[in-house]
């Protein structure tokens, strides 16, 4: 082996490896713990996550993948240009309200009404993540604190709006009314998987695209390595920052339409928040070091660990709550290895093989 196989080995595939190995004896010692039978256990967990029949909980997983895929793409644009920007849940939301709320109020052809809302959607989540940035830039609030604290409007602005102006009363819950059945994105065939996926599959091959093979990408990418060089050589980095949010929150949008239009039909309260989309795909990126490539497959991992663990629940009554305590570890790690990466005064800043 050529010393240069060895030093990639060695510092760049080694430290994961060791990393992997925690995180399975972690989970080997959680069966333990609660004494599930292991082998039941984990073929209950790969039957949950990708069997099924005709391969429902692989639709299901699929269908999840899709929403956290989604945000993943949105944060990993905004990380890897630098820009902090944690507050893709509230972008998510904008998007699904709006689109939602579009879509109800709209009259016209059905395939009309599903794309002005689906774009109505991904303006919202474009706009609110744009306002982060204008204060950002133009108030001087940081952008970790601006755009995670616009989480919390919007959040109580639709709770208002599907509690009250728009509120389907007789169904007795927080949510608006169901929309015109001729707007839901379709289903695969003999599936309860919705189309949507498509977009998402598009919007991956378009982010990996721009952070590959544009100069914007290669621009943005620059001011996340070296934002003091960036500005130095003449690098336009406001109107950068506000181009890089405005990607970022309209991805943010489009998976909110797409949860509305694909899997609920209306806007419920909480639908986006609760089963944690934006920071499970906030989790996501970073587990692949922002590699462009790579987000897709880190966000169905976690999708499969989600659905997994109610086949585990299933099958050897192991508690479904495990996977969010494995993903707590991998919370752990990953931010044990970005730490050290930060603070390592020797770490060279184009190892990761993606600019």
């Amino acid at each position: 082996m050529s010393a240069p196989s060895r030093n990639w080995l060695s510092g760049d595939l080694l430290p994961w490896i060791v990393t992997l190995a925690w995180i399975l004896a972690i989970f080997l010692a959680l069966m333990i713990l609660v004494k599930a039978p292991f082998g039941t256990a984990i073929q209950g967990f790969f039957d949950g996550a990708f069997g099924g029949r005709r391969f429902a909980y692989l639709m299901a997983t699929l269908s999840r993948a899709t929403l956290i895929v989604g945000m993943a793409l949105s944060v990993m644009l905004s990380f890897r240009a630098g820009l902090f920007n944690i507050g893709g849940e509230g972008q998510l939301v904008a998007g699904g309200l709006v689109s939602a709320l579009v879509a109800l109020a709209m009259p016209g052809p059905p395939l009309l009404v599903l794309a002005v809302s689906i774009l109505a959607g991904m303006v919202a989540g474009m706009a609110w993540a744009l306002l982060a940035g204008v204060l950002y830039l133009y108030v001087g609030v940081p952008l970790l604190v601006g755009s995670l604290l616009l989480n919390f409007p919007i959040r109580y602005v639709a709770s208002y709006l599907v509690a009250h102006p728009f509120r389907d009363v007789p169904s007795g819950m927080l949510q608006s009314n169901l929309m015109p059945d001729q707007t839901w994105l379709p289903y695969f065939p003999g599936t309860r998987l919705d189309i949507g996926i498509l977009f998402i599959v598009a919007t991956s091959i378009i982010t990996i695209v721009y952070s590959y093979r544009t100069v914007h990408g290669y621009h943005a990418r620059l001011n996340g390595l070296a934002p003091d060089f960036a500005r130095a050589v003449g690098l336009p980095v406001a109107r950068l920052t506000l181009q890089t949010l405005a990607m970022s929150g309209a991805i943010a949008g489009l998976v909110g339409a797409i949860a509305v239009f694909g899997i609920h039909h209306r806007y419920v309260d909480g639908m986006l928040v609760q089963p944690l989309y934006a920071w499970t795909g906030i989790i996501a990126v970073l587990l692949v070091g922002m590699i462009p490539w790579l987000v897709p497959f880190s966000g169905f991992f976690f999708a499969a660990l989600q659905t997994g663990a109610a086949g585990m629940e299933r099958a050897a009554q192991v508690p479904k709550e495990i996977a969010l305590v494995m993903q707590a570890v991998i919370i752990l790690f990953v931010a044990s290895r970005v730490s050290v990466a930060l603070m390592s005064p020797s770490r060279d800043k184009g190892s990761d093989g993606d600019v």
